[in-house]
């Protein structure tokens, strides 16, 4: 018999599939979704289509428990019940054979039972937020997860032998109490996407240089203090954010991260980099904002794709000329530091849009910058400049000149006068000779002004 069938997307509450047969007619349910209707339990409409349903969304109810008859929808491939009062997931679960995706995130689940090991099918797992301690060895025999999320959870440790979900491609483990990773992960080979951040690691988990195909990798908000050269045989590795932690030093093997596009070491204790961060030719974002860098190294020149750099928040009193080099630049922020000039070269960077100098010691401007002729926001508020160069004219596409934190408009006029000693022509106006507000008093409030 052919069935003319109708699928439908998550539409409307309850909406049915009709399937029209040549012998007669009957009402094929395949997809039913109660999102956000203020129930409080499972609707016994439900269990009228058992035979046929193949995705559920019960999302942001107040459902406090899952009945049992819900288990003998065994079609079920999806099952999404986040955002609701669940304190447990029923050890009858293990009757839906077929179930590929489950979310059970924002609830009150505390454990996972024990025969959730035979869910064989299941792909994804959504289970973040909810106060889950540990998970059940049978967890690991989920032979076919390519997708865990579990942040926001209790876990502090993993099992043993959690290597054995060896299809797992993304796993998120953000804000947990983890201070280790069991050997076995080295048989993730699939894994591209972990994170780890916000947990209680104080080194790097020696296992990670194993899993050779990670490409992105978070460890921010731990308690590393340094990174190790391992990380430089993570060939394939493109994202790496390992801010907020109390990182001293950089090794030079980093420069094996070839593949790296973006480098996040913000808010650590770095004192200089290495020289061999300038080998990372594919790096597109670069941020060691809120460091105690006093200098860059002249390699960084040679970074030849950057388009954002952040080195705010250090105690630089020089950039390296070799900063012109940067002809990808967008964005540049060197708030915070001590810089009493800026390199002539920078006017080579001439693709930056946003450059910020904040909170400097800057005097003078050196009139290349007048060569950044896509410059549209230029933040150099307390400072101790005194004019800004004529060339400062042929910044057409200027649209935000910020020369102090209580500026009322974005673009201020300029007016044309002779320096009373060079005699050349600058730009000023009342706002100048700047008075720096001093070293004192500096906070993230401060970081832009107020239009």
């Amino acid at each position: 018999v052919q069935c003319l069938e109708m699928t439908t997307k998550r539409k409307i509450i309850g909406r049915l599939v009709p399937c029209r047969c040549f012998r007669g007619e009957e009402e094929i349910v395949t997809v039913l979704d109660y999102s956000h209707c203020g129930l409080q339990q499972v609707p016994k409409e439900v269990f009228n289509f058992e035979r046929t349903l193949e995705e559920l969304y019960l999302d942001a109810n107040q459902i406090e428990e899952l009945p049992k008859q819900l288990f003998n929808c065994q079609a079920l491939r999806k099952l999404s019940i986040p955002d609701n009062d669940l304190s447990n997931l029923p050890t009858t679960i293990a009757s839906l054979v077929n179930l590929k995706e489950l979310d059970i995130s924002k609830n009150g689940v505390q454990e996972f039972p024990e025969n959730i090991k035979c869910c064989k099918c299941l792909t994804i797992i959504e289970a973040s937020v909810n106060p889950i301690s540990k998970l059940p060895d049978g967890f690991t025999q989920l032979i076919n997860l390519t997708q865990l999320y579990l942040n926001d959870a209790f876990l502090e440790f993993l099992p043993a032998n959690f290597g054995r979900l060896v299809k797992l491609r993304i796993l998120e483990l953000r804000e947990n109490h983890l201070k280790t990773l069991p050997k076995s992960m080295h048989k993730l080979a699939q894994l591209e996407r972990l994170d780890l951040g916000n947990n209680e690691f104080s080194e790097l988990p020696e296992v990670l240089e194993q899993i050779q195909n990670l490409r992105e990798l978070w460890m921010d908000n731990n308690a590393l203090q340094t990174l190790p050269g391992s990380i430089g045989k993570l060939k394939m590795l493109v994202y790496l954010d390992m801010s907020k932690n109390r990182i001293e030093n950089v090794d030079l093997e980093i420069s094996g991260c070839e593949a790296l596009e973006d480098l996040l070491l913000s808010s650590n204790m770095l004192q200089q980099l290495p020289d061999s961060i300038g080998l990372l030719k594919k790096l597109t974002t670069l941020k060691v904002d809120d460091n105690q860098l006093t200098v860059l190294p002249n390699a960084i020149g040679n970074l030849s794709l950057l388009e954002e750099f952040d080195c705010s928040c250090n105690e630089l009193e020089s950039l390296p000329s070799t900063i012109g080099y940067l002809h990808s630049l967008r964005t540049l922020a060197v708030d915070e530091n001590f810089l009493p000039e800026l390199p002539r070269e920078i006017g080579s960077c001439k693709n930056v849009t946003v450059m910020s100098l904040r909170s400097n010691k800057l005097e003078f401007l050196p009139e290349e910058i007048g060569q950044m002729q896509k410059l549209r926001v230029l933040n150099l508020s307390d400072n101790r400049l005194k004019n800004l160069p004529f060339s400062f004219t042929k910044l057409k596409e200027l649209a935000a000149l910020w020369l102090s934190d209580n500026q009322s408009k974005a673009l201020i006029p300029l007016q044309t006068e002779a320096h009373p000693e060079t005699k050349q022509r600058v730009l000023t106006n009342y706002m100048f000779p700047q008075q720096p507000r001093g070293d004192e008093g500096k906070s993230s409030s401060e970081i832009s002004p107020k239009n």
